[in-house]
């Protein structure tokens, strides 16, 4: 009995390995057709350049300044999402600390530009190099923890942060804050105008989309998926783990870092409350909504983190947080895909996610093995 009990074990190592070398050397686990790997949606490559189309052209038919600035918000949300879907859904990895992030880009471009003089654009590079930093020396620590224990650590390092955005008044403006941050600009031109603004942050933010729909048919992003699945078996694959969990950390804080300068430099204010832990939970709550199996299901908890607000606003405000936790129960039990997914479930389709590490494939495999052994 000890003996087939070794045996079982060991064809059950080999087939995490056979299983994370066929997603990291294009075996049968491989991304499904189109970078964003959607549920039910077109190809990846026709889905964006729509997504692209309509985003870019809206202030040729929209001019309403109030439904430009939700729309605007929406983009700003977008990056940061974006990157904690790359994150959870590729890596593996949860962050409740990337409001921290967007904090610091937001007070990194905004005390470059009104207390050094520095130009908005240049402040923003600045603040996204900082931000990649301070992800570098979190993140090389952190990153060996897993699961509860690292979302206590980031958690931990998001609310250092918003303690020393309030003790650092000489820097900060403590709880007052940060005001007369100037606009963007462009060309001579003042991005104060809604429209302009419009084109800009949602063009910055279709480039991170982009971004992120291309990395599951690079190296890395073979290496993510290989190590989402089982990090001992892409470790033995030689696959540098460590490193690429890092490396994924580091780009996600960036994405929020931009989106914290570009939301610096729209409201032209920033103070310390608006990037603690409430945030970084609605973050990660838009994102597993939206669908982690699926970049586009960034796209969809963003809005849906922008949208629901504005609509409780009306009504009662403090019900925001229970909303969306109602949500998250909704959606696990009854969308595991989220809401990205959405549309294969009702339309009865089975598309493969592009995390090729997911139960969904690996069930199958699980599956016929048995049947031999048996």
């Amino acid at each position: 009995m000890a003996r087939f009990g070794q045996r079982e074990g060991a064809e059950g190592a080999a087939g995490e390995s056979r299983k994370a070398r066929g997603s990291g050397r294009g075996g049968r686990d491989r991304p499904s057709r189109g970078p964003g790997g959607a549920l039910g949606w077109p190809s990846g490559n026709l889905a964006f350049l729509l997504f692209s189309l309509v985003a870019l052209t809206v202030p040729l038919y929209l001019t309403n300044s109030y439904y430009l600035s939700i729309l605007a918000f929406f983009a700003i949300r977008l990056m940061p999402t974006i990157g904690l879907n790359l994150l959870l859904g590729q890596a593996g990895q949860i962050s409740l600390g990337h409001a921290a992030f967007i904090g610091l880009g937001a007070y990194g471009s905004a005390v470059l530009t009104t207390r050094w003089g520095l130009d908005p654009w240049p402040a923003m590079f600045l603040a996204a190099v900082l931000s990649a930093l301070v992800a570098v020396v979190i993140g090389v620590p952190a990153l060996r923890l897993e699961g509860h224990y690292l979302a206590m650590a980031t958690l931990g390092f998001g609310e250092i942060v918003l303690i020393l955005l309030i003790q650092l008044k000489g820097l900060t403006g403590g709880t007052d804050g940060v005001v007369g941050i100037p606009p963007l600009t462009l060309g001579g031109w003042s991005l104060t105008d809604p429209r302009l603004f419009h084109v800009v942050v949602w063009s910055a933010a279709l480039i991170m989309l982009r971004m992120a729909l291309n990395l599951p048919r690079t190296r890395t992003g073979r290496a993510l998926i290989a190590l989402h699945r089982t990090e001992i078996a892409a470790a033995s694959l030689g696959i540098d783990v460590a490193f690429h969990k890092l490396q994924v950390f580091v780009v996600s804080a960036v994405f929020a870092s931009i989106a914290g300068s570009f939301l610096a430099h729209y409201v032209m204010f920033i103070s310390p409350e608006g990037f603690g832990v409430t945030l970084s939970v609605l973050l990660v709550a838009g994102a597993v909504i939206g669908g982690l199996g699926s970049v586009w299901g960034a796209v969809w908890g963003a809005g849906l983190m922008v949208l629901l607000p504005e609509v409780l606003a009306r009504y009662n405000e403090d019900y925001t947080l229970l909303a969306f936790g109602l949500l998250v129960i909704v959606v696990m039990i009854f969308l595991p895909e989220g809401l990205a997914g959405a549309p294969a479930r009702l339309l009865g389709l089975r598309r493969t996610p592009h995390i090729v590490g997911s139960r969904t494939q690996a069930e199958p495999v699980e599956e016929r093995g048995s049947e031999c052994r048996s």
